[in-house]
């Protein structure tokens, strides 16, 4: 099965029944739920570095940090949450995922359940795609939260700019159509993982090798491709300010 035959297989039967909610809601806790704890751990060192690593260069370049808020604010609205926790999302879910339908592809359970009568692609595909995406929009959603908070409490420590004075500086440079963008990113990073992830377990060759070169390069290919999306949609963006 080639790749954009998978794609359009699976939005073919993501919008026809039968639905799957039961699975669909399992396979959201396990994608936004269970991921929740890493993403917020993760991204508010992101936060923190960013902030830091800002003040250090514009107070060495123009000796003056006063319009890091706002700047923070809006690299962390526009681009760090959402392709931090897609990219963490990924290593965690995505791995998993290859893994999970890689073996299920050397063991022979996938043809299995064609004998069944059973298509692989409803069956495994589509409640990851749909639990995928509303996850991805709910973890863009919870990082760009935390990591202003955690931008804004180490403006108040580090730099001495008080939380209203971040918020004053966060207005001016930040508006809720990159909340908005954003989860828009989410959502479509979200859709591209459990895609390359099927897609090369179920190319899987057989052996537990094979499982492990299924995992890498789907791993691999999700990143490289969430970086391309990012880049695609950050331009397209653009024609929206």
């Amino acid at each position: 099965m080639g790749f954009s035959t998978l794609i359009a297989q699976t939005l073919g039967r993501t919008i026809s029944p039968p639905f799957r909610p039961k699975d669909i809601l399992r396979q959201i806790v396990f994608v936004a739920y269970e991921s929740t704890p890493i993403v917020v751990f993760c991204v508010s060192f992101a936060a923190v570095v960013t902030i830091i690593e800002a003040s250090f260069h514009m107070k060495l370049v123009i000796k003056n940090d006063a319009l890091v808020p706002g700047f923070a604010a809006l690299l962390i609205l526009r681009e760090l949450g959402a392709v931090v926790s897609a990219l963490l999302v990924t290593s965690r879910v995505g791995a998993g995922l290859a893994a999970e339908v890689a073996s299920m592809r050397v063991t022979e359970q996938i043809d299995a359940l064609r004998m069944l009568g059973i298509d692989p692609v409803r069956f495994l595909v589509v409640p990851r795609f749909v639990a995928c995406i509303i996850g991805g929009i709910l973890l863009s959603v919870i990082a760009n939260l935390v990591c202003l908070l955690c931008a804004m409490i180490v403006s108040q420590a580090s730099l001495g700019y008080s939380l209203g004075s971040f918020l004053m500086s966060m207005r001016t440079f930040v508006s809720f159509q990159d909340l908005i963008f954003s989860t828009v990113k989410g959502a479509c990073f979200g859709a591209t993982i459990p895609l390359f992830s099927c897609f090369y377990g179920f190319r899987c060759k057989p052996g537990a090798e094979g499982v492990g070169l299924a995992t890498t390069s789907s791993v691999v290919s999700t990143s490289v491709a969430i970086i391309i999306i990012d880049f695609v949609l950050s331009w397209l963006f653009t024609h929206f300010y």
